[in-house]
């Protein structure tokens, strides 16, 4: 599809439109600015720039990029300060309509509605927490059932404090943070209920938000009912089996006002969809190469519109890769040719990208279906194997990044990515 220009607004030329002002947006402008692409904007939705960093108050942020702990806001304050010490031109209060596959990009602003026409439009919209109606919780809809992010926001961004005895279905990296911060704040959290048969978080926040303060994680159980027609009354768990279908006769009664919902994050890929990018399945991103440059010339993506990431400086680091590529396409007006496509076996869940050129290094993210102990991770190419890495342990909850040097690579063979 063309872009149409709005009647009476007069599209402005622009080298880079980025479409969202969190840690990945932040981290786009800055390499680029500093590659000498200053004719730029990024247009952020929410009133401030940072995107969710600003509710994340607590630490652990920066390790790797920064080499230091920062909380959410002092993280995201670092990239802030550069935007602004560049001079980096960008809009908030501004919700982004439309974006075409010939980059014209179309948003609601408080001066009204706005068009520019990028020569590449960047995506990094983060990613919206999956909700009940997702999961299909069958019982009532009383108050008193968030999901994390919306309780941690409630807290710490408004200073209300949302419950009193809680239950919290999923142990995602956020539903065990809120589990201590809800006990912190005088609330009792009686349990952790997960369907999986192992943790989904990171393994230090099962550490530091659940075992330091004795809160009891139930695997392999869901919550299967919900009570109450004004404000949630108590929740029924119920134990599940493999195929993670309730087990009758395993039933539970928790009294509670309010049920806490840690069940997955999904990219924000409408404006993808608009502008034809294809999205991968398993992901629900976009389908990228190794620029992050996806299906759609000149549109990029990166963070977690692109994919969930396990830490913000990861973030970050992949979207300073993306600028570079931004930038060379920019400047060259073409990127290579990626027919190389990457599979993966039954035991891997995904690989940023999903297809390469070979022309250069690249480094693999994925993620492993299930935990392994003493494995390696493989990449084979016509029956050989041309990069591995050994780890003692594996788990869904931590991204795994491998280098593949291109001198390993022979032209016209796709790669499978396989746990070995």
């Amino acid at each position: 599809m063309m872009g149409t220009e709005v009647r009476g607004i007069q599209a402005e030329e622009m080298d880079v439109i980025i479409v969202g002002g969190g840690p990945a947006g932040l981290a786009a402008a800055a390499e680029l600015y500093r590659k000498g692409i200053t004719k730029l904007l990024i247009i952020e939705r929410e009133k401030h720039l940072g995107g969710i960093l600003r509710q994340c108050i607590h630490d652990g942020f920066g390790l790797t990029r920064f080499k230091e702990a920062l909380s959410g806001p002092e993280y995201a304050q670092r990239f802030i300060d550069e935007i602004k010490e560049l001079q980096i031109p960008y809009i908030t209060d501004a919700a982004v309509l439309d974006i075409t596959n010939d980059k014209l990009v179309t948003a609601a602003t408080r001066e009204g509605m706005r068009q520019w026409r990028a020569k590449a439009v960047i995506l990094t919209m983060g990613c919206r927490e999956r909700t009940r109606g997702a999961i299909g919780i069958p019982g009532e809809r009383p108050a008193g059932v968030f999901t994390a992010g919306v309780a941690q926001a409630y807290m710490n961004l408004y200073n209300i404090m949302p419950a009193k005895e809680v239950v919290i279905l999923g142990s995602g990296d956020i539903g065990m943070i809120m589990a201590r911060r809800l006990t912190l704040e005088g609330a009792h959290v009686q349990a952790v209920i997960e369907i999986q048969s192992y943790p989904s978080g990171l393994p230090r926040n099962l550490e530091q938000c659940l075992n330091d303060y004795h809160i009891p994680l139930y695997l392999s159980h869901s919550v299967t009912a919900i009570h109450g027609k004004e404000r949630l009354t108590g929740v029924t768990v119920s134990q599940v089996d493999e195929n993670m279908v309730p087990i009758p006769g395993t039933e539970k009664e928790y009294s509670c006002d309010t049920l806490i919902l840690s069940v997955g994050l999904i990219p924000e890929n409408e404006l993808s969809l608009d502008a034809g990018v294809s999205l991968d399945g398993r992901t629900r991103g976009a389908l990228v190469d190794e620029h992050f440059q996806t299906g759609v010339e000149g549109i990029f993506a990166a963070g977690n519109v692109l994919h969930v990431h396990d830490l913000v400086d990861f973030v970050s680091m992949e979207a300073e890769r993306l600028a570079e590529s931004a930038a060379e396409y920019l400047k060259k007006g073409s990127l290579e040719r990626a027919e190389i496509q990457i599979s993966t076996d039954r035991n891997i869940g995904y690989t940023v990208p999903q297809r390469i050129s070979g022309k250069r290094d690249v480094t693999l993210s994925l993620r492993v279906r299930k935990p392994f102990k003493d494995c390696r991770i493989a990449v084979m190419q016509n029956g050989v194997e041309i990069a591995a890495k050994k780890m003692k342990k594996a788990i869904p909850a931590e991204m795994i990044r491998l280098t593949v040097s291109s001198e390993k690579l022979l032209p016209g063979y796709d790669l499978e990515v396989c746990v070995k």
